[in-house]
Order: structure tokens, then C-alpha cells, then sequence
């Protein structure tokens, strides 16, 4: 019990490592709360700083995710504690304690967090982003659509998993009202501009 309770400390705490500013810092970028949409994630950064600083802000948080549900896993944390491991970092994410609790909206974050722990839902989750992004450019509106088909993917390809998977989804579409907001008014800004 310790254990569990140690492990998912652990991974809030890596969680709360923002990629984002931490990558802004070290390259010389602005502050990626206080400049372009406000938000450390890496669509910002890529407003910001480019392609390659992007990615590398992608691939960080992806990995905060991904990483403590494999550990997770690999030292055989049953089911419940799996998903409360990959919901810790995720929070982490989104409410990071060592930069004042300003953090991301998450997407990257739970996409690792259901790579590690359900595969074929971060798989058609990703399916789901790509197809939207490819027909409307539009990273928020992608973002909130495969967050609201993920627990319908859950319920079918990782049905224990879906309270997790679930409280994600609804956490991660609360941090994107600003973006809602902006949807509806059509003033929601493409990819690539």
C-alpha cells in the first residue's frame, strides 16, 4: 500500500516537470505561459520556437505519461493502481506543483498515459486526432474530439480501464474551454499559423 501510494506520488511529480517551459527556458524562448496562447504545451511552443523545439516538447510529455504506467506495469501494479499511477501524471500535467500549478492541457500527456496503459485506445484516439487535424487544421478541435471518443473506445478495448481514461477525458475538455469559446466564435487559430 506505501508502495502504491509512493508510485503514484512519483509520478505527479514527473508529471509536473512541464516540457514546455523547461525546453523554453533552456533555448532562449519566451515564457510559454505568458506569450502566444497562454498555454505550455506543444502547439505553443511551436508558435513560439519551431518545429524542433515542438516536438521535443511533444516527445517530453508523451513520455511523462508513457513512463510511469510502464513502470507501473513492469512491477506488477494491479489494474486500479496502473490507472491512478497514469492519472497522477497527467494531473501533474495539468497542475504542475514546481511552476506555480500553470500547466498544459494535457493531450500529449494522456496520449502516453494510454499508450502504457491501453495501446489500441491511444492507437484510435491518435487515428481520431490525425483525421481531424488533416480535414479542419485545428489542433483544439482535434484534441477535444478524440477526448470525446476515448471512453467510447475505452469501454470496448479496455473496459477496466475506462474510470481513468474517463475522469482524463472530462479534465482534459475543461482545460480546453478557452478553446471551445474560440471554436464557436470561429477565432480558433489553424495549424502552422
Amino acid at each position: 500500500m506505501v508502495f502504491n501510494v509512493l508510485f503514484v506520488l512519483a509520478a505527479y511529480l514527473l508529471g509536473s516537470l512541464s516540457s514546455a517551459i523547461i525546453l523554453c527556458r533552456l533555448m532562449g524562448l519566451p515564457d510559454p505561459r505568458t506569450e502566444g496562447s497562454g498555454n505550455p504545451g506543444a502547439t505553443n511552443v511551436l508558435r513560439l520556437g519551431g518545429r524542433k523545439v515542438a516536438a521535443l516538447t511533444l516527445l517530453g510529455d508523451t513520455l511523462k505519461g508513457l513512463l510511469p504506467v510502464v513502470a507501473a506495469q513492469a512491477l506488477g501494479a494491479a489494474p486500479t493502481v496502473v490507472g491512478l499511477v497514469g492519472l497522477a501524471a497527467f494531473l501533474g500535467h495539468l497542475y504542475p506543483i514546481f511552476f506555480r500549478f500553470q500547466g498544459g492541457k494535457g493531450v500529449a500527456t494522456a496520449f502516453g498515459v494510454l499508450m502504457g496503459a491501453a495501446w489500441p485506445v491511444a492507437l484510435a484516439v491518435l487515428a481520431t486526432w490525425l483525421a481531424m487535424a488533416f480535414l479542419f487544421r485545428i489542433s483544439s478541435l482535434s484534441a477535444l474530439t478524440a477526448a470525446a471518443l476515448a471512453p467510447l473506445y475505452a469501454a470496448f478495448l479496455a473496459p477496466p480501464l475506462l474510470p481513468m481514461i474517463l475522469v482524463m477525458c472530462v479534465l482534459l475538455i475543461w482545460r480546453h474551454r478557452s478553446n471551445i469559446r474560440k471554436l464557436v466564435a470561429g477565432e480558433e487559430k489553424r495549424i502552422g499559423r
